[in-house]
This record gives C-alpha cells, structure tokens and sequence, in this order.
C-alpha cells in the first residue's frame, strides 16, 4: 500500500467515525414529550419547592400548636463563689471568707385554661396547613398550563420554521425557473430581481424562525430549571384540534362545577376561616387564665457545718457533708395554682380583638372577589376557547382560498402572464395564511385546555 492510498484510507476511516460521533451525539439529545415536561416541573420548578416549603412550614407550626398542651419542663443548676464579708449559714455571724455554694431546680408549668386560645391555635394551624396545600396545587396548575403554553409554542415554531423552509426551498426552485424564462425572454429581467429579492427576504424569514424556535425552547427550559438548556428539545408531535366535550356543557354548569373544584375559591374561604379563628384567639387574651406549677429544688454548701455545743458554749464544727448526701437532705418541692385576670394592659389586648375583626371583613370581602373572579374567569375562557375555534375553521378556509389562488398564480406566471410581483404577492398571503393555521390551532388547543382546567380535567391526564 502507497503512502497516498494510506492517507486516504485514514481520512475515510475519520470522516466515517466523525459521522458515526455525530449520529450517537444526535442521538443522545432526549426529546421530551409533554407529560415529561409538566412531570418534570412539578417537582424541580423553584415556584412549586418554595410552595412546598411553606407546606412544610406549616406543619411545624401545628406541631408546636399541639406542643401548648403539654406541660413544660425546664431544669437548671448553678455553682457560686461567695468572697468576702457573707455570713455564715452555720454560725449567722458575718465573716470575711470565701465560700461556695451549688444548687439545682426542676421546674414545670402547664396551662389549664387561658380563653381556650391553646385550642384555637390548634384549630388555625390546621386550617393555615390545609390553606398551603391549596396553595401548592394552585401553583402546580399554573405552572402546568405555563409549561403547556410553552410546548405549544415550540411546536407552533417548528411547523412555522418547516413552512418558511419549504417556501425557500420553493422559490429557490422559482428562481432557476424564472432564470429560464428570461433567458427565453418569456419574461423581463426584473422578475428575476424581483424574485432574488423575494429569495432574500425568505432566507431572512426562515432566520426570524429559527430564532423563535430557539427563544422558545430556552423559555421552557427556564421554567423547568433545566442546567442543560442548550440541548433541550421535544418530542415532535401532531396534536389534533379537536373539540372537547366541556364546550357541551352550559356556562352556568362549567361555573358550577369550577366552583366546586378549583382551589382559588377554597384558598379564599380557607383564608376566611383563618381569621375567624384570629378573632377568636384574640378575645381568648381578654379571660382569666388558670396555669398549674410545680418545682423541686435542692442545694449543697460547701461550708463547715454545726455539729454541737462544747462545755464553753461554743460551737462544735465538722467537714461538710457528702455532696449527694447534703442534696438529699436539702430536697424541697413547691407546686400549687396561678390564676391571673387581665385588667389592663394598655388596649393591647382589646386592639388585637378589633383588629382580627378589620382582617375578617377583608377576608369576606376577599372571599366575595375570589367567586366573582372565578365567574369572570371562566366566561372569558369559555368565550376565548369558542372564539379561537372560530379563528381556527376560519383560518382553514382562508388557506384553502389562498392555497387555489397561489396554485392559479403559478401557473399564469408559468407561461407568462403574471409578472413576479403580483406573483410573489400571491406566493406570501399563501405562506402566511400557512402560518396563521397553524397559530390559530395551537392557541385554541391551549385556550380549551383552560377551559377544561376549569372543568377540573387536569392539563395532562396521567399517563
């Protein structure tokens, strides 16, 4: 073998395993499907952990509501040095000297009652814990129908970016046809220049495409808090417009049922109970409270102690007892019953009463919105999603139109009879009655699962 005939089988065998580089690279691009998408964000969008921790939040604080009924316990010891003039616990005379003392102390308080505020706290975390997890489904159904929303428009771009393509590729073919015709002088020189312009601004299109497609693509990627954006992609899928049975139903029906299932109405009523219950630990403050204690102490001194009198009168001393032994010795218990009654506590109490109320009539005011909206809402979708369609069957027969007239245009420029211009005129409203069909599909596909969201049929049925 030649030294040519060897380099040229090495440049085979690397251009042939840069292919096969390429087409296993290509392949590892996953395309996600949409399932995957909105299975993906529910559980790493940033929105939806944050509602999450507040879930979790939540429920700590009912754990600590429930930790009011039981009593407390606390425990403390303390060793001190006494230095100079003290008295002395075993003559009762002052003295300079030094001494040491240690002491320990068991403590414990419970609540009998205090205004029932314990048992409202209790009832409020509950009902904050259940408010949250309504928050959390809110926030998976929005961010579902963004991730949706963000789906469709990728697909829009892409069947867009194909259309724009197959129309360059189209004129492309134009232009050595029209080439021909001029130099047949079927035609003038300026349809040529008028398709190379039309050419150009088709490149340009297709530019504008790719572009969207591309911004697209990093905007889902972004709500799906993905780190390898640049090689997001998804699956390509027909989806089919078609009508959905919700749309059978009669708006009252769907406001109906939106009100028995979407969680907007149960936040706010959620809300609304939160603050009745606010009231109620409020006037709790402004009642006696009945609180139980017990305490056990004990103490050891390390001083001399008194065991006798000698024949002068005079005190007999000895080493200071065992440590344990003295506290043993020394062991005391206290317990017994505090009942308190508020008289004044410079309106603090009563202010806080007033102002729970003040945040009830926002609530209920809130409450009251909440169901209004909700009804909005819902007749604007409904109104959206029947206009959509409308747009959608409309735009279908304007592209049919459109699509028999570019087909006669082709043919009379063909042979002559219709310059570039009016042809590339044809050519463009055909192109973008395309492009309008395919928008208008995608908008009342994503318009009607808002209303089927409504309906309480989920964005993504599971799988």
């Amino acid at each position: 073998m030649t030294y040519f005939t060897m380099k040229k089988t090495i440049s085979k065998s690397i251009l042939v395993f840069a292919l096969l580089l390429g087409i296993s690279t290509t392949a590892q691009v996953k395309k996600w499907t949409i399932q995957e998408c909105v299975a993906y964000a529910l559980k790493n969008n940033i929105s939806i952990k944050q509602s999450e921790l507040d879930v979790k939040a939540n429920a700590i604080d009912k754990k600590l509501a429930l930790g009011n009924f039981l009593p407390s316990l606390n425990a403390d010891a303390s060793h001190s040095w006494n230095i100079g003039l003290n008295q002395n616990i075993t003559t009762g005379l002052l003295e300079n000297q030094t001494t040491q003392f240690t002491s320990a102390r068991l403590s414990s308080n419970v609540a009998i009652y205090n205004g029932l505020q314990n048992q409202n706290r209790l009832r409020r975390a509950k009902m904050s814990q259940l408010a949250s997890q309504y928050q959390l489904t809110k926030m998976q159904d929005d961010i579902s129908l963004y991730v949706t929303n963000g789906y469709l428009e990728i697909l829009f771009n892409k069947e867009n970016l194909k259309v724009q393509q197959s129309q360059l590729a189209n004129d492309e073919k134009q232009l050595i046809r029209s080439q021909e015709l001029v130099d047949a002088g079927v035609v003038p020189r300026g349809d040529l220049l008028d398709m190379k312009a039309t050419l150009a601004a088709d490149k340009q299109k297709v530019v504008v495409a790719e572009n969207s497609l591309l911004i697209s693509r990093l905007s889902l990627a972004q709500l799906l808090a993905l780190e390898d954006f640049q090689n997001f992609d998804i699956a390509d899928v027909d989806m089919e417009a078609k009508p959905s049975s919700v749309m059978a139903q009669t708006p009252e029906a769907i406001v109906q049922k939106a009100n028995e299932v979407r969680v907007e109405i149960k936040i706010a009523q959620a809300n609304l109970d939160l603050t009745q219950r606010d009231i109620k630990i409020a006037r709790g403050a402004l009642q006696p409270s009945l609180t139980g204690f017990y305490s056990f102490s004990t103490r050891a001194s390390y001083s001399d102690r008194i065991v006798g009198i000698d024949t002068n009168g005079d005190p007999i001393l000895a080493s200071p007892l065992p440590l344990f032994d003295q506290f043993s010795n020394n062991k005391g218990h206290n317990f017994g019953l505090q009942l308190s009654f508020p008289i004044f506590n410079g309106f603090s109490a009563q202010g806080n009463v007033d102002r729970s109320k003040i945040n009830y009539e926002k609530s209920k005011n809130a409450f009251d919105q909440a169901k209004l909206d909700l009804e909005s809402n819902v007749y604007k979708a409904i109104t959206d999603a029947k206009g959509a369609l409308k747009t959608y069957e409309t735009s279908i027969t304007v592209l049919e139109a459109r699509q028999e007239a570019f087909n006669y245009a082709k043919e009379k420029y063909t042979v002559g009879m219709m310059n570039a211009f009016d042809f590339n005129q044809s050519q463009t409203l055909y192109i973008n009655s395309q492009s309008e069909v395919i928008r208008a599909k995608y908008d009342y596909i994503f318009k009607m699962k808002v209303v089927e969201l409504y309906f309480g049929i989920p964005i993504i049925q599971k799988q």
